[in-house]
């Protein structure tokens, strides 16, 4: 059983190098690919292609690579929803990371398609063992001037004196998260993102934005993995309490640690991915394994 993986490395932080990592921890034999240029560049037979959303879509995969799997990452986004509606329709297994999205391009597409949803890679996402030196920590941009995400971060930026707000390397998040007694999330348009999974998985207790169904509530339970807030006087005011109540704080974030590194690694989603492949496609793939 061999696998072409393919996603453009364009970031040492996209969502396919993650699924790379897993695919090497295993035993499966795949090979990478970028998307511009496949064509020339696949010249082996493989089992199954495998494609990763890296949210560029100049390029497209040949119509003669099949099986064809493609994850979807961006659906909750408009332009890019369209995008990935074209090139979705020649895939024999369609995936998407946000529930809604899958509801979305199943009803476009008149397909089946899969939720799977994003995840952290305990290795990398990895809790360390170090001083809580601050009080609350958000890698990534804090969004465009004027958007509602610039103005809540800035908010809590000011509210809190020992915080890390703003972006980082890659490879420093995990420090910066394991350094934090809360880490924050800000969803766009409702979406369950990587962040999310990342925060949980360093050990800090997670408060994020409310997220209204998309699968939410089936993958974690408010007030025991994570807390949830409305707008930036109750995240502020959330802050406030469990920065008070370490032991309620070290135990919501020891109960969303466990359930991350146990249950939503991009190893799960792998799994996940080829069980609903192998499934599917009537013994042709039964190999398909980690």
């Amino acid at each position: 059983m061999k696998i072409a993986l393919v996603f453009n490395k364009d970031r040492p932080d996209t969502t396919g190098i993650y699924f790379e990592k897993a695919l090497k921890e295993s035993q499966v034999d795949f090979d990478h690919y970028p998307v511009e240029g496949s064509k020339k560049l696949i010249n082996k037979k493989y089992d199954l292609f495998l494609r990763i959303d890296h949210g560029d879509y100049k390029f497209d995969l040949d119509k003669s690579f099949r099986p064809l799997a493609f994850l979807a990452i961006d659906t909750h986004l408009k332009k890019p929803f369209k995008k990935i509606c074209r090139q979705m329709k020649h895939c024999d297994f369609l995936f998407a990371a946000q529930k809604e999205g899958a509801k979305s391009l199943a009803k476009v597409l008149r397909r089946s398609v899969y939720w799977i949803p994003l995840a952290c890679n305990p290795e990398i996402h990895k809790k360390q063992d170090i001083p809580k030196v601050y009080d609350v920590g958000f890698v990534g941009s804090c969004g465009g001037e004027g958007s509602l995400r610039q103005e809540t971060l800035l908010y809590i930026k000011s509210k809190i004196k020992d915080s890390f707000i703003g972006n980082a390397p890659y490879n420093e998040m995990s420090r910066i998260y394991s350094a934090s007694k809360i880490g924050i999330n800000f969803s766009l348009n409702n979406d369950i993102n990587m962040r999310i999974f990342e925060i949980l998985s360093c050990g800090a207790m997670l408060i994020t934005s409310h997220v209204e169904n998309n699968g939410f509530n089936e993958l974690f339970i408010e007030g025991k993995h994570l807390v949830t807030y409305k707008d930036k006087e109750e995240l502020a005011s959330k802050i406030e309490y469990f920065l008070l109540h370490a032991d309620e704080r070290k135990r919501i974030a020891q109960e969303g640690y466990e359930l991350a590194v146990n249950k939503h690694t991009y190893k799960n989603r792998l799994e996940k991915m080829f069980s609903i492949i192998k499934g599917s496609a009537e013994g042709r793939l039964a190999g398909l394994k980690l």
